[in-house]
């Protein structure tokens, strides 16, 4: 008999659908929200009203795409947290209520979890132990990824993540929000020739608040000698930023490797999109001898594909909710 998941993800802005037959993607649907790019940043109580209108549809489609019925659906999979309580609530109400009219288990997933296994929704796959690094917009962290469900934080961020440096720094240069994706477009055309500083934080945890303020101090100085240079070395200064945010990444990887001797390395998350970070990692994979695994740009930005694959893995060992659990906002691994 087969298993069908159903996927739900509303962590933050992105609202997602995705059906998974027997570990088989079939469908995964998103509805993003360009309202908030007017507001240079997610609005919480805009997305969780977004998130409301819809929560149907990208369902509906997901499983029209799919090519099933509701009836086959075995089980329901959300993302319980972390995220933003508001829209998270709208996406647990709605599998809770999915799950109970089709008398099928509900299945609770960790969204900093899920991002890891979106590792395992395509081939190639990594083997365990494998080492995570996973960045987004709200959290930078290194896993050791023992199996499926068994996973160690062995690094966090003290300070901001590093997609926050990325849309903080974009919204100093008056760019668009999401930042980090236009960063990336314009460091490919600049040269990283502005040198801003690395934080020297002890151990493994990362640190971009210092960097942020560096950027802001230097943009200052630079604007009261010449008031348009901002838009005269945008291109410069894109590829500086990208460029010391990806080695505060990848400097901290390697020191983990050499802590660890876990030479399987992947990365995971809406910053793992970049491709500034993608090739860094590629060539360092080459140059270490690390087998390093990127998944694709869809399975890096919030999507319920990872979280219908997590939940599979759930289901197989009835790892199942009950009705009266509640989404919350902060959610460790």
């Amino acid at each position: 008999m087969s298993t069908i998941i159903l996927g739900i993800e509303s962590s933050c802005d992105d609202t997602s659908a995705a059906i998974l037959k027997d570990g088989v993607m079939l469908s995964n649907c998103t509805a993003n929200q360009e309202v908030h790019k007017a507001y240079g940043g997610v609005v919480p109580e805009v997305a969780s009203r977004a998130h409301q209108i819809n929560i149907v549809p990208v369902v509906d489609q997901a499983i029209r795409k799919a090519g099933i019925r509701k009836d086959q659906i075995n089980a329901v999979a959300f993302t319980r947290g972390p995220g933003l309580i508001g829209s998270l609530i709208v996406g647990v109400t709605f599998a809770k209520g999915f799950a109970l009219a089709r008398n099928i288990p509900l299945i609770e997933v960790n969204h900093m979890q899920a991002h890891v296994l979106a590792h395992f929704v395509e081939d190639p796959k990594p083997s365990f132990p494998f080492m995570c690094l996973t960045v987004s917009g709200g959290h930078t962290q290194i896993v050791v990824v023992k199996s499926h469900l068994e996973m160690e934080v062995i690094a966090n961020t003290i300070d901001d993540a590093a997609g926050e440096a990325f849309d903080k720094t974009g919204k100093i240069m008056g760019l668009d929000y999401p930042a980090g994706p236009v960063i990336d477009r314009l460091a490919k055309q600049g040269t990283p020739r502005f040198k801003f500083p690395e934080p020297k934080i002890d151990g493994l945890n990362f640190s971009f608040s210092g960097l942020k303020t560096s950027i802001l101090y230097f943009l200052q100085r630079e604007i009261k000698t010449n008031p348009n240079f901002i838009t005269e070395n945008m291109n410069d200064i894109c590829a500086s930023v990208q460029d010391r945010i990806i080695s505060i990444l990848l400097n901290k990887l390697k020191k983990a490797v050499k802590q660890t001797g876990i030479k399987e390395i992947a990365i995971a998350g809406g910053v793992s999109a970049n491709s500034g970070l993608r090739q860094a990692l590629q060539e360092h994979g080459e140059e270490l001898g690390w087998n390093t695994y990127i998944p694709r740009f869809e399975y890096c930005t919030d999507n319920a594909a990872m979280i219908a694959t997590t939940g599979y893995y759930k289901f197989l060992k009835g790892e199942f909710a009950g009705h009266g659990i509640k989404p919350t906002a902060r959610y460790k691994i």
